[in-house]
């Protein structure tokens, strides 16, 4: 099982020929690289990297406080691997340690998926609250479960991610929900100059599609696409589209 840095990763190997440089896939709030299907986590020709950050899934550690701490723990897992630099892919809460990757350590970044993403959170006060204690934690997964998928989401794809959800600690969740409310790269995300693409779903309650285009308009090497009968958990309700979208994309700006 590799581990780096406190960091399981799942590593899948691209093909010898690829000239593509290596993705890394960061998960959501309360997630694990599971988050990730198999048709972006095998991205067929690319080197794909799949962490757990501190204090979720498979990794050790304990959860991290900002945005900044994961980017410091990602930073030093890289540095333990060899790896220079990478086009990472961020989900939600992954979106945002994306962001200040770019911002702010602009040399190991080469390009930038954002997924439900925003420059910055508001997160529901309610869901702050319900999720902060083991006695309300099932009703904050039940607000989760009910703003994360499309109305055309299938029954059994929403029960595996609740089951997923109600095996993260609660106190795991709510760190991660006080991290996103913190994070605010509103007046610096414009500094972004590496090729991005930018992924939502049309459904997305969690993060609405105003959110992507803002940071469509705010990065101007970017490409917006607002995917149909998905919500925020876009890559698990159209992992083909979602799979299809990343593989244009490398090929456009890396192939």
């Amino acid at each position: 099982m590799p581990i780096a840095s406190e960091i399981y990763y799942f590593q899948y190997t691209k093909s010898s020929k690829s000239t593509h440089p290596p993705i890394v896939l960061i998960h959501g709030a309360g997630g694990s690289h599971l988050f990730w299907p198999p048709q972006i986590r095998r991205l067929p020709g690319h080197h794909v990297f799949s962490l757990d950050l501190p204090g979720h899934g498979k990794s050790s550690g304990r959860v991290r406080q900002s945005i900044g701490a994961y980017v410091q723990d990602i930073l030093e897992w890289m540095d333990l691997i060899g790896l220079n630099r990478a086009v990472f892919i961020g989900h939600s809460m992954g979106s945002a340690i994306a962001q200040t990757l770019a911002i702010h350590y602009p040399d190991y970044v080469v390009g930038l998926g954002l997924i439900g993403s925003g420059a910055a959170f508001n997160v529901n006060p309610e869901l702050l609250d319900r999720t902060s204690s083991p006695s309300t934690f099932d009703s904050g997964i039940a607000i989760i479960i009910k703003n994360s998928f499309s109305p055309t989401a299938s029954e059994r794809l929403v029960k595996l991610a609740k089951k997923r959800i109600l095996e993260t600690n609660y106190s795991v969740l709510y760190a991660d929900f006080k991290v996103c409310d913190n994070f605010d790269e509103i007046l610096s995300v414009y500094r972004i100059t590496q090729p991005t693409l930018i992924l939502c779903g049309a459904d997305d309650k969690m993060t609405p599609p105003r959110f992507s285009i803002y940071l469509n308009t705010k990065i101007r090497n970017s490409e917006l696409e607002i995917i149909p009968h998905a919500g925020h958990m876009v890559m698990l309700e159209q992992p083909d589209a979602v799979a299809i979208s990343v593989s244009k994309f490398m090929d456009k700006f890396f192939g």
